[in-house]
């Protein structure tokens, strides 16, 4: 058995962020990351650009052996956990071996899923997820000129965009009736169809695969996708990109509380003595509650990972997670798409009002959800909002008024001036 005071599982940035915030109080206690992948910590969100070539693998290496043993971190790749027992203060490998740890954290993020469609466990298909999928599905590449995408999410739709950057002609099935259903109105999502259109990718919205079946044999064999419509498709390349769900599937047994993740508190507790959990895997408050949520994006996993690791060296500054906030900050063919809290994408709240506006000197469009004299939220295109200063007049619930009618006709602007005026 090997012991840690301080157990990481996983590698994200979750996992980074605790790490520091142990070592900045704490010099002497050993600190352990164990992760499932067999690569450094790197970052997810250049995946899409190893695949088109336009990032090196070993660019998106957050740190390197010597930063971790230069903090006295001890770091062990491939080292997948299969269970957890928190009365024994134990973490079962893979391999057999086991941990046992004073206090342990666990950031494992998210796995992605594999939708119910006959006949798809007999092609092969690819995801992206990992360095390793991202890596694989850039040696696809040369085995043909048609790729397929499942899903128009953020994943598909950065996939599809390097894939058609990488040479290939890209189709995007997508069952819902927009692209990025889950951040954008039905506006915003047009607009950003059409740049892809505009740059050769065929996207489907509204239609769903019933049926896929090989069309060769060994292992550079494409498929044949059947529609719901009857059309049918063919692909060198599959990608599936139709979502992810929490990684917990190893607590099973432990106690440890899960509902679509781990479920925390606001100090990232989880439901058993001396374990904490932060980033995807967590299910976290979320604002302005009581609800809560797996946010899924990397400025929350950060600060969940930092409140994480403070409370687990007792840090006198730690303070309560505050709830997450939807944000995302993307580019695609050019074009900056931002989305920011609720009310902007999906059904809008009865309660809530929504106004739009665009510059035709610079093409931007935005949406803004309002309650009363308080922002929801905010999507836009091609106009350079500071999300973090959205985010904080939505969470400390600031009153537009009397600039309501300005911050509607110019939002970047406006939110500056009032932001300005409350942190001076």
């Amino acid at each position: 058995m090997t012991v840690s005071d301080h157990l990481i599982i996983g590698s994200s940035h979750a996992a980074l962020a605790a790490i520091a915030a142990i070592r900045a109080q704490d010099e002497a206690a050993t600190v352990t990351m164990l992760t499932r992948d067999r690569h450094l910590p790197y970052s997810p969100t250049l995946l899409p650009y190893v695949v088109s070539g336009r990032a090196r693998p070993e660019n998106v290496i957050l740190h390197d052996a010597a930063f971790f043993s230069s903090l006295r971190v001890r770091i062990e790749t491939a080292a997948g956990i299969t269970a957890v027992r928190p009365l024994a203060h134990e973490v079962m490998l893979e391999d057999g071996g086991i941990w046992h740890y004073g206090k342990l954290l666990l950031a494992t993020g998210a796995a992605p899923t594999v939708p119910a469609i006959a006949g798809l466990a007999e092609v092969r298909f690819h995801r992206l997820r990992s360095l390793d999928d991202a890596l694989a599905l850039r040696a696809a590449l040369a085995e043909g000129r048609r790729a397929v995408v499942l899903g128009a999410g953020l994943v598909g739709m950065h996939a599809a965009e390097n894939l058609a950057t990488a040479g290939m002609a890209v189709t995007v099935i997508e069952p819902r009736d927009q692209v990025l259903p889950s951040y954008l109105d039905a506006e915003t999502a047009a607009r950003l169809a059409a740049r892809f259109a505009a740059n050769g990718v065929d996207i489907r919205t509204g239609r769903a695969v019933v049926a896929v079946a090989p069309t060769g044999s060994g292992e550079g064999a494409g498929c044949r996708l059947t529609l719901d419509d009857g059309a049918g498709l063919d692909a060198d390349l599959l990608l599936v990109a139709t979502g992810v769900r929490a990684a917990c599937d190893y607590l099973a047994g432990s106690g440890i509380a899960t509902a679509r993740g781990i479920l925390v508190d606001a100090g990232m507790r989880t439901s058993a003595p001396a374990v904490w959990a932060a980033g995807d895997v967590a299910e976290a408050p979320s604002f302005p509650g009581p609800s809560r949520a797996v946010a899924g994006i990397l400025p929350e996993a950060v600060a969940q990972g930092r409140i994480a690791g403070m409370a687990m060296v007792g840090d006198a500054m730690a303070q309560p997670y505050r709830g997450s906030i939807a944000r995302n900050t993307y580019r695609f063919f050019g074009e900056t798409v931002i989305s920011v809290g609720t009310g902007i994408a999906g059904t809008v709240p009865a309660d809530a009002e929504i106004f739009t506006g665009h510059d035709p000197d610079t093409g931007a469009y935005w949406r803004i959800a309002l309650r009363g004299e308080c922002l929801l939220g905010i999507a836009c295109v091609n106009l350079s909002l500071d999300t973090g200063t959205v985010c904080e007049l939505i969470r400390r619930e600031i009153a537009l008024t009397p600039l309501k009618a300005r911050f509607i006709a110019a939002p970047r602007e406006t939110a500056q001036r009032l932001m300005s005026r409350i942190w001076r």
